[in-house]
């Protein structure tokens, strides 16, 4: 009995000393094995809840689609009609008063959002956010001022592979689970999940409804959101991926100050890799960094003095690998002030110090098509630099873009995409929105379109 109440009390120390964070060592011995998390999952368990989400889905009827019950039926044939479609996963209280971060992808599209505390008191819950860039969402609930149990976040960026870490979520819908590992890799990209490819990787058991869970790590805080796992059977196959900490500290920032997006710094520079090729044309021994290949005019990178042809390999003294080492750099730099990004240009070493702001923005006048004509149905805005920034469209500064196309509208049969840049139609310019509208609304036989889509300038001509 003694020597558990020992081994309890030393791992409560252990758990509560600040310096546990930065004294990293391997169990030395037998009793430093049987040590507990208990203390720490209680401390923070109560943090993490349960997000259900619910959507109505229309149905049609299969019959629709043969043309014999078309044809007795006529007008009377029986339709379909809806069905509530659920979601389950998982979120993290981070604030006493009630807001909640999660993923997007567990909320998206959802007509109702209900969260589950790990007490069973269950609460509506008001989208406050979504960032489908960095696929996180931030979620209020009203609890009538109790306040509630809460994480703080903390500094991802002081995560070292090695380090144990635990995950906190739902998995399958079995109730609140906790599992243990270690932090397998950092910087991880190449996920697809969102903009910013910038993952910690994590052998900790991650499972469907984990998704939007907390990935805590031993002084009890958030290091991470759980977010998608690596698995050939649908299930954990020891590799799951967790969004930073960091870049969830720029969400609730937003959220906070009650915007309706998330503002991060623009550079005004397109970035590519650099490859093996890249490197010996340019001198550098091995690859590494960012190649800048274009600049746009009056951008911060412009006013900065970056050039194409410069690589960036390191933003405030912290090294930068590729290109998306660099987005999540400077999106998690804050706003109003400046970073000092280091480059390589003709063999040399040079700094520049970049204006953290946001992208200009101009009124999108967003509208959707109507009449007839090849864009019906589709929604179109006014491009500027913040909107060519937010969908990632490289190069892009003015013009009107195609910003949705509803999968049943004319737009889609015509085969346009969201991104698509209009330059002209029947030989006329398209400056604004109000252009398209006005040459769209015109009777015409023929259409004969141009558009802007990636790096393709393509030509269409189309029959009325």
């Amino acid at each position: 009995m003694i020597r558990q109440l020992t081994l309890a009390v030393a791992l409560v120390a252990v758990l509560a000393s600040p310096a546990w964070a930065q004294e990293r060592r391997v169990p030395a011995s037998q009793a430093e094995l049987q040590l507990s998390y208990a203390p720490l999952v209680k401390k923070v368990a109560p943090a993490v809840v349960n997000v259900y989400a619910a959507k109505v889905v229309r149905t049609r009827n299969p019959l629709f689609d043969d043309p014999i019950f078309r044809q007795f039926f006529g007008g009377n044939m029986p339709g379909g009609g809806t069905q509530i479609e659920r979601s389950l996963g998982s979120g993290v209280i981070v604030d006493a008063s009630g807001l909640i971060v999660t993923n997007v992808h567990v909320i998206e599209g959802a007509d109702e959002v209900k969260v589950a505390l790990n007490d069973k008191r269950e609460f509506e819950a008001q989208v406050v956010l979504k960032d489908k860039r960095s696929d996180l969402a931030v979620l209020r609930i009203k609890t009538g001022g109790a306040k509630l149990p809460y994480l703080d976040l903390g500094n991802s960026d002081q995560l070292q592979v090695g380090d144990v870490v635990l995950a906190i979520g739902d998995p399958f819908g079995v109730g609140q689970t906790v599992t243990q590992g270690i932090v397998s890799a950092l910087a991880r990209s190449d996920i697809g999940t969102n903009n910013y490819q910038y993952f910690i990787q994590t052998d900790a058991a991650i499972n469907p409804g984990n998704s939007g869970g907390a990935l805590i790590d031993m002084s009890g805080k958030l290091v991470g959101i759980n977010s998608a796992i690596y698995s050939r059977s649908g299930g954990w196959q020891g590799i799951g991926f967790a969004i930073p900490a960091n870049m969830v500290r720029v969400v609730l920032a937003s959220a906070k100050s009650g915007g309706k997006a998330v503002q991060r710094p623009w550079l005004g520079a397109k970035l590519q890799p650099v490859t093996q090729d890249i490197a010996e044309s340019l001198g550098l021994k091995r690859p590494y960094g960012a190649l800048v290949a274009n600049v746009l005019d009056g951008s911060p990178a412009a006013r900065a003095g970056l050039k194409p042809g410069d690589v960036i390999f390191a933003i405030d003294g912290q090294e930068v690998d590729d290109p998306n080492a660099f987005d999540y750099r400077f999106a998690t730099q804050p706003l109003g002030g400046t970073a000092k990004v280091a480059f390589v240009r003709g063999g040399k070493t040079y700094d520049a110090t970049v204006a953290l702001q946001t992208a200009p923005d101009r009124p999108r006048d967003e509208i959707d098509i109507r009449g007839r004509s090849p864009f019906t149905g589709a929604r179109v805005a006014n491009l500027s630099p913040a909107l060519a920034d937010q969908m990632q469209l490289q190069g892009a500064e003015s013009g009107v873009v195609v910003v949705n196309v509803p999968d049943n509208s004319t737009a889609a049969s015509f085969g346009f995409r969201p991104g698509d840049i209009i330059v002209d139609v029947n030989g006329e310019r398209i400056d604004k929105t109000g252009d398209l509208e006005k040459v769209s609304e015109t009777p015409a036989r023929a259409w004969r379109v141009t558009i802007q889509r990636g790096r393709q300038r393509i030509s269409a001509a189309f029959s009325g």
